[in-house]
């Protein structure tokens, strides 16, 4: 099961989420900081950290080929959309044309706000994705991790994927 580290971060930041709703994407593109109060962009700044470390230790979890504990505590809405051995098989795959992890760099933090009908399932979703080099790959991979905020208001893993040359996608 996810650890009660991963569980507290989450739950942060769900305390934090309901006192200020994520910011769509179509948002997220002009300076959103300059319209933010200092008390508002200091939550901000806490909950991306908090989501960082969250998704930190989602990463460790693949690392340690604990995917199936990810599947587990996942959002439902992840869990509908895809099986848990298909889950697992797939990051497996994945992970094992790269190889070992030997770096994560800084984590970049995004928000997304996807409509009723849209291609992703309804929701807000809060994205984290870091540069990873792995032993098989000359050039850092991007790592995301996602997380959706669930009807009782906490985020939970909704996905993770891995970007860059080595995999083809």
């Amino acid at each position: 099961m996810l650890s009660a580290v991963l569980l507290a971060f989450i739950g942060t930041a769900a305390a934090q989420q309901q006192a200020q709703p994520p910011q769509p994407a179509q948002q997220q593109a002009r300076p959103a900081q300059q319209q933010l109060t200092p008390q508002q962009q200091a939550q901000l700044a806490k909950q991306n950290s908090d989501m960082s470390k969250a998704a930190l230790q989602v990463m460790q979890m693949v690392d340690a080929n604990q995917i199936g504990e990810i599947w587990d505590n996942a959002s439902a809405t992840m869990k509908r959309l895809v099986t848990r051995d298909d889950f697992v098989k797939q990051i497996t795959i994945d992970r094992n044309k790269l190889g070992a992890m030997s770096s994560r760099g800084n984590p970049a933090v995004s928000r997304s706000q996807f409509p009723a009908g849209a291609q992703v399932p309804e929701g807000f979703y809060l994205n984290v994705a870091v540069p990873t080099t792995f032993a098989k790959s000359q050039e850092p991979v991007r790592e995301l991790v996602s997380f959706r905020l669930d009807e009782d208001k906490v985020w939970r893993v909704s996905g993770y994927s891995l970007r860059g040359p080595s995999n083809g996608k």
